[in-house]
């Protein structure tokens, strides 16, 4: 049931994909982001461990400032710190290859929160790896990702796209810390918000709060005021994205390939149904704003 959950969230966020085009990137190349106060000894052993040349790869770094250029209105600075040390390597795949994240020391921001906030910041087709010397949230890293994604694509992401991709990641993991859900339930509150969202589009900031508490309670979490607030104000902004709606088919024949590599017959099917059920809304969503004009 776990992993079902997994891909139904992976599934839910590819709804959310900008308008963003790559059509710069090669797949197979690479590039590595290194945080700036890293030692020498530090970036060393991070290259080995990625397994890269550092004469033969793209090695740009990652600012302290850049980190708080975009966390800054979401995280506390104490937690950001002083020190940019989150590293990654991006290695762009083939169309239509998806979304796949690996880590190592970082230990709250989960592979699946870096998955939607990628997704929903306009990265796509790429093999993502994070990781530090030492054991770190991982909150800073979404940073040196976009950044190293930039780069390798040739293609800049929107501003604000990078803003709310970072907001969505901050959000999900106070609310999993600050509030008690726990990881997992986070995640899933956040598929379950954008399940909804496709299903019966909220016009109004009231009703966009009812969707929040109604996918709290199916999901079995409590929200405060303060949270069902901090939750509308990020879903507004993803609301009002632009939405690249040719890239979603694509997007999820990738998933279900790798879907059906992966899980039991029994997770399959109870996917298929979950995946039935979301067609089954977006064409009543599509259908009902067709017949209003």
């Amino acid at each position: 049931m776990k992993k079902v959950l997994f891909y139904v969230m992976l599934l839910c966020v590819f709804f959310f994909v900008p308008l963003e085009a790559f059509a710069d990137a090669t797949p197979g190349d690479v590039i590595v982001t290194l945080g700036q106060d890293l030692t020498s000894s530090q970036k060393s052993s991070i290259l080995n461990e990625m397994g890269v040349d550092p004469q033969s790869v793209q090695i740009v770094t990652v600012t302290n400032q850049e980190e708080h250029q975009y966390l800054d209105a979401y995280v506390p600075k104490a937690e950001i710190g002083s020190k940019a040390i989150s590293s990654a390597k991006i290695t762009i795949g083939q169309p239509n290859s998806g979304i796949q994240v690996t880590t190592h020391n970082i230990d709250y921001v989960t592979e699946e929160m870096y998955i939607n906030a990628l997704t929903t910041a306009g990265v796509k087709d790429a093999q993502v790896y994070v990781t530090a010397p030492f054991q770190v949230s991982g909150t800073g890293a979404l940073t040196g990702v976009i950044k190293a994604y930039e780069k390798a694509s040739g293609s800049a992401i929107n501003d604000n796209q990078k803003q709310v991709a970072n907001q969505e990641m901050a959000t999900t993991t106070d609310l999993a810390k600050e509030s008690g859900i726990g990881q997992d339930k986070a995640a899933k509150l956040m598929t379950t918000i954008k399940q909804n969202m496709a299903a019966n589009m909220p016009k109004t900031d009231a009703e966009m709060a009812d969707l929040i508490r109604k996918s709290a309670s199916q999901t079995g979490v409590t929200l405060s005021d303060a949270d069902v607030q901090k939750l509308v104000a990020l879903f507004d902004k993803i609301k009002n994205l632009n939405i690249n709606w040719g890239s979603v088919d694509q997007q999820l024949k990738q998933a279900i390939n790798q879907f059906n590599l992966s899980v039991t017959p029994e997770e399959k099917q109870g996917f298929i149904n979950v995946l039935t059920a979301i067609f089954h809304a977006l064409f009543n969503f599509f259908h009902s704003l067709m017949n209003s004009k």
